[in-house]
């Protein structure tokens, strides 16, 4: 019998936020059994496997940073809603490491469901890129640029690598004014 107030979506949030402590790629059955109180065969009752909490990870990433960036550009427009964007977006990732990691890896093609979700998150972006007044084309090309770019500052940024005695902040946003730049000019 399931435990009482065991679910799914629980076992899927104790692993977001294990994550966040261990790494996505620490995250293992035994770990979150024992963060859950429960004995590793136990979680079985409530999850298929390993693979079926990081897709739910996933998923739910993809849904969050959606939100993210959805409530983050309210009233902005152009380059100010694209700052409000990357900021967003990069306290997010740098609050969030280990669940972070699951959203790089794009959906499995059969995956409807999760390939919808994700396509929720990229719709997200491409609304805050809309105002930049790009082609269809050049915002999926612009969407790759930006999401790379703030995915290799964070995961630099993550991992310590910003040693030189100069405010990450203020390289950050120069990164990203430099990307606005680049991209109104090829609109």
């Amino acid at each position: 019998m399931p435990r009482a107030g065991l679910s799914h979506a629980a076992v899927v949030e104790a692993g977001a936020v294990l994550a966040d402590e261990v790494g996505f790629d620490g995250l293992t059955m035994g770990l979150l059994a024992e963060r859950l109180g429960v004995r590793t065969p136990s979680l079985y009752k409530h999850v298929g496997s390993l693979d079926a909490v990081r897709r739910g990870i996933a998923m739910r990433v993809a849904r969050d940073l959606a939100e993210v960036a959805s409530r983050s550009v309210v009233g902005k427009s152009g380059r100010d809603a694209v700052h409000a964007f990357a900021d967003a977006y990069r306290r997010w990732v740098l609050d969030h490491p280990g669940r972070y990691a699951a959203s790089v890896r794009a959906p499995d093609p059969g995956d409807e469901e999760h390939r919808r979700v994700g396509d929720e998150s990229v719709r997200a972006l491409l609304d805050v890129l809309a105002g930049l007044g790009l082609s269809e084309t050049d915002a999926v090309d612009a969407a790759r640029a930006l999401r790379s770019a703030i995915h290799g500052f964070t995961s630099l940024e993550n991992a310590g690598g910003f040693g030189l005695p100069r405010d990450v902040d203020r390289s950050y946003r120069f990164l990203v004014e430099v990307l606005i730049d680049g991209l109104r000019a090829v609109s």
